[in-house]
């Protein structure tokens, strides 16, 4: 089994009803723990509560977010 701990994160509201969560988190299982960065896409629902869709996680290393960085402004 796996736990998972958000460290730190931040919401980017779009649409009508839609977020991306941008967060650092953790993953704690019996052999270890990992971290890493996750994009989660997700609506808020008709009470309110957010409801999860899509989830894409980024192996917590500069270099790798860097690239990905760069290769997300080379899009606009």
């Amino acid at each position: 089994m796996v736990d998972f701990e958000t460290l730190e994160g931040t919401e980017v509201e779009f649409g009508n009803n839609d977020f991306i969560q941008v967060a650092r988190k953790k993953a704690i299982s019996e052999d270890g723990e990992n971290v890493f960065l996750s994009l989660s896409r997700g609506f808020f629902g008709e009470d309110g509560e957010r409801v999860w869709k899509k989830n894409f996680s980024i192996p917590d290393d500069d270099e790798v977010l860097d690239e990905i960085i760069e290769a997300l402004k080379e899009l606009k």
